[in-house]
């Protein structure tokens, strides 16, 4: 699995997302691939993205599992991960 976080350096929740993720790194154990939606348009079409920051988590070949679009706080994130 592998967690592919979609954001925009201009997008201040992103820029939260991106700390909460950060300071919970040693507490996630899947792989993390940032997207910048503005350099990578092709999978964030692909992936449909509508809105910034989304997490999308995906299984080995790149299959949707699941999303959550907005803010999640560290709890929320790792219980989100883990269902």
């Amino acid at each position: 699995m592998k967690l592919l976080k979609f954001y925009a350096e201009w997008c201040g929740p992103c820029k939260i997302q991106s700390q909460i993720i950060a300071n919970a790194g040693d507490k996630i154990t899947v792989k993390i691939e940032d997207v910048d939606i503005d350099s990578n348009v092709s999978m964030t079409v692909d992936f449909n993205i509508r809105s910034v920051p989304t997490m999308v988590l995906v299984d080995s070949e790149e299959k949707e599992i699941k999303r959550h679009t907005g803010v999640l706080k560290e709890a929320q994130l790792l219980e989100w991960l883990n269902k």
